[in-house]
């Protein structure tokens, strides 16, 4: 195989001149003349109707230029949730409601010519609640009695409202009762997670306008513009034609941004009032109205033989999906689909569970997406399986993980909101990732020492994983590569870069099979009326679904190109091939430039560009692997914890740009350390968020890691 150029190479990323030298490039970073202010007003009850709404004083108020409730827009039953059509959660959100079922949630929104007009106006709106006995514990939510939160005629989708259960999962293999029963050692652990926020950089923001053919254009910081485009039309009742999306450069999303919760109501304040809106969120607003991970509680019970090797494992989860059931069922179906393959020895599992209404803040997408609480209670229960069995942690892993060649039924029980798809593991390098992060922690000097450091204890723990590329037969992305007259290329996508950089993997797959430099590709991303459609930036898959669509557009190019050069250098295609910018025989060597090409086809040959178009939806969804060690001190004097050291040792394939995908690697550890040490929001007895802000929320900092 020729030495790759491009691919695995850490290439500059092609946005990092402009990020790093602060060109407008983020969503607010566009001054429309005329632009008016959007602004929200939230309710102070976890549960009411409301019965009056009087809005006069508002909309007399100087500057004001509408004023919307549920009484004077659409009653259009919706899902906020970004996910590919038909989605799996259910259509429960309406642009404005009667109802309101959290602190937080929207009564009304203003336009207006300053952001003080609409503080302002926002609090001359006279609202008359009917506050109603409101359900503050996911426990309780289901218990016959509890008041009903969705009790709407009108939405759809709801596993059973009337018990306050947006989804459920039942998925038995093999004989649950009689595993229990024939294993020698059974463990069983119940691990509760609260809510987290996913903190941004960038709030959510956005800029809603009418262009000058009357169309709606929403410019806005997402991980799914195409869902954006759809919901919104549906929403507004709207067709997609009116609607164009752009996506800039986004300050972070993490799942939060694979929703729809500011661009409805900017389309719908933009659309009344005939000015540019804009609106964004605050800190506060960000903790109050967007979106958390699921807070859960999930039971494990493992059996096993003597020898360690798992023979039952039953997984319970009560998920707490908030107010509104946005991503419920495919969260939940993830907390077993993404963990239960890893453990693929056991012949007889039970996953089952729930996700309930709460009048508390609403869950959505984060980062790990239901994996992150399934992997930690796992996790937990195979720590304390192996202390019981008297096995080294690290062995029983190695013992029962799954490898290539091997499958598990869970693949094909369990999907995300459906059914799964049978697959079996192609490349599996867990073991060599467990016993280079075993080496690195020094795992056989440390394990079960208890090392002091006058009051500090420490200790060292381990956990594994495998994930996802993409929802199979779901996810799908596409590209269209054009080359310019002078041997350039401009590569449009659909694909969502988060700052991730994945619009530099997807140029650099282009570059590799092109033979040119990054620097001849120049990437547009994410604008609805040019770029191929994509399902967006969510579930690991932007470098394997949208990738593979541009590797395979690329290759048609490639064909296009040495078509157009098979006729001036009087070689056939096939001992022609594309080098450094050059169309090259592999007989002579003797070539000509890609420019000379370009020119030829343009006005020679073809008289158009060479230019090709491909997509790709992904049959299978090939996990990576990750082995995970941390040594922890714990100060017996006072409780206090810190993290010494973390080893994570990932398996994903050839990375494109390892940089990258280092600081993917690396990210997700902080969060992580995050969410074990320093991070809970903090809820009142009437379910407002206590702490909605970076002084009282702490996340890490430089400092801490």
């Amino acid at each position: 195989m020729a030495e790759r150029k491009v691919i695995g190479k850490p290439v500059r990323k092609v946005d990092g001149i402009p990020l790093a030298t602060g060109q407008p490039v983020f969503t607010l970073d566009v001054d429309l003349p005329g632009a008016a202010v959007g602004k929200v007003l939230r309710s102070p009850h976890a549960h009411a109707e409301i019965v009056r709404i009087d809005t006069s004083r508002a909309e007399e108020l100087p500057g004001v230029l509408c004023v919307l409730h549920h009484g004077n827009v659409p009653r259009i039953p919706y899902t906020t949730a970004g996910q590919g059509w038909p989605e799996p959660s259910p259509y429960d959100s309406f642009l404005f409601d009667r109802k309101v079922r959290f602190v937080g949630d929207r009564v009304a929104a203003v336009a207006a010519e300053s952001e003080e007009i609409a503080d302002e106006a926002l609090r001359l709106i006279e609202v008359e609640y009917r506050v109603l006995p409101a359900v503050l514990d996911p426990e309780g939510a289901t218990a016959p009695g509890a008041p009903v939160i969705h009790d709407e005629e009108d939405a759809r989708g709801i596993h059973d409202p009337q018990r306050n259960i947006a989804a459920a999962i039942d998925i038995r293999v093999g004989e649950i009762e009689r595993g229990f029963s024939e294993a020698d050692v059974v463990v069983e652990t119940t691990c509760e997670f609260p809510y987290v926020q996913h903190v941004p950089l960038e709030p959510h923001c956005v800029i809603a306008y009418l262009d000058e053919e009357d169309r709606l254009v929403i410019r806005t910081s997402t991980q799914v513009p195409f869902h954006v485009r759809r919901i919104v039309a549906r929403a507004l009742g709207l067709p997609l034609s009116r609607i164009r999306v752009i996506k800039p450069r986004i300050g972070g999303g993490f799942g939060t941004k694979q929703e729809i919760i500011l661009e409805d109501v900017a389309a719908a304040l933009a659309l009344r009032t005939r000015r540019p809106v804009v609106m964004k969120y605050t800190r506060e607003e960000e903790f109050v109205a967007a979106r958390t991970r699921h807070p859960m509680k999930v039971r494990v019970k493992l059996g096993a033989k003597k020898d360690g090797k798992l023979h039952a494992i039953e997984m319970d989860v009560l998920s707490n999906t908030g107010a509104y059931g946005t991503h419920s069922l495919t969260v939940l179906s993830n907390v077993g689909s993404k963990t239960l393959p890893l453990y693929n020895k056991a012949p007889h599992i039970w996953f089952h569970g729930k996700a309930v209404y709460t009048n508390l803040p609403v869950a959505g997408a984060y980062r790990g997406y239901g994996a992150t609480q399934g992997y930690f209670a796992l996790e937990v229960a195979i720590d304390e399986l192996a202390e019981k069995l008297g096995i080294d942690p690290l062995e029983l892993r190695l013992k029962n993980h799954i490898r290539a060649g091997e499958t598990s039924p869970i693949f094909e029980k369990i999907g995300e909101g459906r059914e799964g798809k049978a697959q079996v593991i192609r490349s599996c390098a867990l073991e060599e990732c467990i016993r280079e992060g075993a080496k690195r922690i020094g795992w056989s000097e440390k394990r079960g020492k208890r090392l002091r450091d006058g009051p500090w204890v420490h200790g060292v723990g381990m956990a594994i994983a495998m994930q996802g590329s993409g929802i199979t037969d779901i996810d799908m992305g596409a590209a269209t590569i054009m080359m310019n007259e002078d041997g350039t290329f401009r590569l449009l996508v659909g694909a969502t870069d988060l700052g991730t950089g994945s619009d530099t993997i997807l140029a650099q797959i282009a570059a590799e099979t092109l033979g040119v430099p990054v620097e001849a590709i120049s990437v547009y991303s994410s604008d609805t009326d040019f770029t191929p459609f994509d399902t967006g930036a969510y579930a690991s898959s932007t470098t394997y679904v949208s990738g593979n669509a541009v590797l395979l557009a690329a290759r048609k190019v490639r064909e296009e190109i040495l078509r157009v050069a098979s006729g001036v250098l009087g070689e056939p295609p096939g001992e022609l091939e594309l080098r450094d910018g050059r169309v090259v025989s592999t007989r002579t060597g003797k070539g000509i430039p890609l420019a000379e090409v370009g020119h030829r086809a343009m006005y020679v040959t073809d008289q158009r560009h060479i230019i090709a178009s491909a997509s790709f939806v992904p049959p299978e969804s090939p996990p990576p692997f990750a082995a995970f060690f941390a040594e922890v001190a714990v100060d017996v004097e006072t409780g206090r914890v810190r993290v010494v050291k973390f080893v994570g040792v990932a398996d994903c394939g050839t990375p494109i740009h390892p940089r990258l995908a280092e600081g993917q690697l690396e990210g997700a550890i902080v969060q992580g350390i995050g969410h074990a040490l320093y991070e809970e929001m903090l809820l009142s007895k009437r379910g407002g968020v206590r702490n909605p802000n970076l002084f009282d929320y702490r996340i890490p900092t430089a400092a801490d890691v």
